[in-house]
C-alpha cells in the first residue's frame, strides 16, 4: 500500500517544481520581445508585489489565517525597509536579466549565490572565513567561468545585471540575519509578504517613474492583457506557497534537492521552447562543476548545524524529516540560505524561506 504521507510530500514536491519552472518560463515569455514583448521588468515585478502584498492583507486581516507580528517603528525603518530595498533590487536585476540572456545560461549564473553570500557575511562579519568553504567557493566560480565561456549567445549586459541580482539579494540574505534576527522577529511567508511586499513595491516606483513610466507612455504598439498580467502573478503567488508547503513538509534541505532536479529540467525544457537557447557541451561541464560545490557547501552548511546525514534511502530520509517535522517548531536560522537555482523571485522567497527552520530533536539513546 502507498503511504499517504510520503506519497503527499512527492506531490507537493512535483507541484513545486511545475510551478517553479512554469513561472520562470512564464516571466521569461512575458518580457521577451521576441514573444509577449512587454520589456519592462520593474512594472512586472511591482505588479507581482501589488498582488502577493494584497493577498497578504486578505489572508491576515480580513480571512485571519495567520497573526501579524508586533512590528514597530524602529523596526519597520532599521529592518523591514533596507531589506525590501535589496529584495525588491534582486527581483529588479533579475528578471531585466530575462530581457538579454537566454533562461538556461540564467540558471547557470545563480549557482553563485552561495559564493555571494559567503563573500558578503564575511565582509560584514557574521560569518568567518575558512578555507574549505572558500575552496568551494572557488570552485564554483571556476564552473560558472567556464559555463559563461561556452555560452554562444553570451550578453555582459544581460550577466551584468543578472549578477548584481544574484549580490543584491546576498546582502538581503545578511541584512535579514543582522538586522531581523537580533531583534528576535519570526516571520512566516505570509507575513514577510505582507510587511516586505507592500515596501518593495513602493520602492519600485523610484526607477519605474525615470526608466520604464516614459517607454510605456511613448511605445502604443504593447499589447496590454490584465489577463496575463494577473494570471502571471498568480502562478508567482502559488508558487510561493508551494515552497511554504514544502519546505513545512520536508525541510529546507530537501527544498533545495528538489531544486537542482528542477534547474535540470528547466535548462532542457527551455532550449525546446525558446529555441534561440542553446546550450553547449562547455556548458554543461562548467554547470556541472559549479553545481558540485554548491553540493559540497550545502553538505558542510548541513553538517554545520548538525542535521543528520545517515546514508539512508531518499523515501526514508523523507518521510523521517517529515515526522520530525511534525513534532518541532519553527524557528528563525538564516544559515539555512544556500539555494542553488531558482527563479529570482522564488530565488529571493525561497532563500527567505530557508530561514523558517526546525528545531531539531535530541538523537535517541
Amino acid at each position: 500500500m502507498i503511504n499517504t504521507s510520503l506519497f503527499l510530500t512527492y506531490l507537493y514536491l512535483l507541484i513545486y517544481i511545475i510551478l517553479s519552472s512554469g513561472v520562470i518560463l512564464y516571466n521569461k515569455w512575458v518580457l521577451s520581445p521576441k514573444y509577449f514583448n512587454f520589456p519592462f521588468p520593474i512594472t512586472l515585478t511591482m505588479i507581482h508585489m501589488g498582488f502577493s502584498g494584497a493577498v497578504a492583507f486578505f489572508l491576515i486581516r480580513v480571512f485571519k489565517v495567520v497573526s501579524p507580528v508586533k512590528m514597530t517603528f524602529g523596526i519597520y525603518t532599521t529592518c523591514v525597509i533596507p531589506i525590501s530595498a535589496f529584495f525588491a533590487s534582486s527581483l529588479w536585476f533579475g528578471n531585466t536579466a530575462y530581457l538579454h540572456i537566454s533562461v538556461a545560461f540564467i540558471q547557470m549564473l545563480k549557482a553563485l549565490m552561495p559564493v555571494a553570500t559567503f563573500f558578503v557575511a564575511v565582509l560584514c562579519g557574521t560569518d568567518k572565513l575558512r578555507w574549505d568553504v572558500f575552496l568551494n567557493m572557488v570552485l564554483v566560480s571556476i564552473g560558472v567561468v567556464v559555463s559563461s565561456y561556452g555560452e554562444i549567445n553570451f550578453n555582459v549586459i544581460g550577466t551584468v545585471y543578472q549578477v548584481t541580482g544574484i549580490f543584491a539579494e546576498a546582502l538581503r540574505l545578511v541584512l535579514t540575519q543582522v538586522l531581523i534576527q537580533k531583534k528576535g522577529l519570526t516571520l512566516n511567508p505570509i507575513t514577510s509578504l505582507y510587511y516586505i511586499a507592500p515596501c518593495s513595491l513602493v520602492f519600485l516606483m523610484v526607477p519605474w517613474y525615470f526608466l520604464e513610466k516614459p517607454a510605456e507612455l511613448e511605445v502604443s504598439e504593447i499589447r496590454l492583457n490584465m489577463w496575463i498580467f494577473f494570471s502571471n502573478a498568480f502562478c508567482a503567488l502559488l508558487l510561493n506557497l508551494s515552497i511554504f508547503l514544502v519546505i513545512g513538509r520536508t525541510g529546507a534541505v530537501t527544498v533545495r534537492v528538489a531544486g537542482v532536479l528542477k534547474d535540470w529540467i528547466l535548462i532542457a525544457l527551455s532550449t525546446v521552447i525558446f529555441p534561440e537557447s542553446m546550450i553547449t557541451g562547455l556548458n554543461i561541464i562548467g554547470y556541472a562543476i559549479a553545481l558540485s560545490g554548491v553540493v559540497l557547501y550545502n553538505y558542510l552548511k548541513v553538517k554545520e548545524v548538525g542535521a543528520p546525514q545517515s546514508p539512508e534511502s531518499i523515501p526514508e530520509r523523507i518521510s523521517k524529516e517529515w515526522k520530525l517535522e511534525k513534532k518541532s517548531s519553527d524557528v528563525y536560522r538564516p544559515d539555512d540560505d544556500s539555494s542553488s537555482g531558482s527563479d529570482d523571485e522564488e530565488a529571493a522567497l525561497s532563500s527567505r524561506l530557508s530561514h523558517i527552520g526546525r528545531t531539531q530533536l535530541p538523537p535517541p539513546n
